[in-house]
């Protein structure tokens, strides 16, 4: 299973990056994981359109559903084009009316997903775990080849996820704030909050991604290191981890 990351902000994009975003790959079969801003074009140094899969949101905040519409699009023209035959699958949540917009026409359908249901997605299985934030939002634990990677999506901090994340090859983990700013905003979680939650899961090692904009990120790292022993990455954009 590989892991390609196409972008890294939460919030908006930045000039050298999407929002926070991954493709995994395996056994042939693209899957597109959060659509935020900026997203479409980085997926397409990857994978042409016409050969990406599905794609899967945790919620429908805009730095995670931004360029649904624009893929909807690209899904038409390579309809038009003779290059898909079926409805490009759009997985998501129904918790909110978007999920009606996840399907347009003949060209994208819209697939639910929901706590205690696992989704088999080509050669993945994926299961979902709630998380504390404004919107309704899904973690996913991702497992495919005997290896599994757990996202957190967007979150406060949660017992549950310990549990959710238990001995993961790879947490991929929002860090949108600073320590200092613990307690001052809602629905996140600091780069120290992060690596508690690897610690305490026992996963192998600490990606984090959904980075603010502002400050010195590679302090998210350091605040990471004082409660997990593990290695511990800052996401970046065309960063790949391939797991065997």
């Amino acid at each position: 299973m590989k892991i390609t990351f196409l972008g890294k902000y939460g919030g908006y994009p930045g000039k050298d990056s999407a929002t926070s975003s991954f493709l995994l790959e395996s056994n042939g079969f693209h899957l597109l994981v959060d659509c935020g801003s900026g997203v479409l074009s980085k997926v397409q140094s990857y994978v042409d359109l016409k050969d990406l899969d599905a794609c899967i949101l945790s919620h429908y905040h805009h730095d995670h559903i931004a360029d649904v519409g624009v893929l909807q699009y690209a899904m038409l023209v390579e309809t038009k084009l003779g290059n898909r035959t079926k409805p490009f699958p759009i997985y998501g949540h129904k918790r909110d009316a978007k999920f009606d917009e996840l399907t347009h026409d003949i060209y994208t359908e819209g697939r639910e997903i929901s706590v205690g249901k696992t989704s088999n997605i080509g050669p993945f299985s994926l299961s979902f775990c709630e998380t504390i934030h404004p919107a309704y939002c899904l973690a996913m634990k991702i497992q495919a080849s005997g290896q599994t990677i757990l996202y957190t999506a967007d979150t406060e901090w949660k017992d549950d996820l310990v549990v959710f994340a238990k001995n993961a090859d790879v947490l991929i983990s929002e860090a949108s704030i600073y320590k200092e700013q613990f307690g001052m905003v809602k629905g996140h979680l600091t780069g120290e909050e992060a690596g508690k939650l690897a610690e305490q899961a026992g996963v192998k090692q600490l990606l984090l991604t959904h980075l603010p904009h502002y400050g010195e990120q590679e302090k998210l790292v350091e605040e990471a290191k004082q409660g997990y022993s593990g290695p511990v990455q800052l996401v970046n954009p065309s960063m790949v981890i391939d797991l065997k």
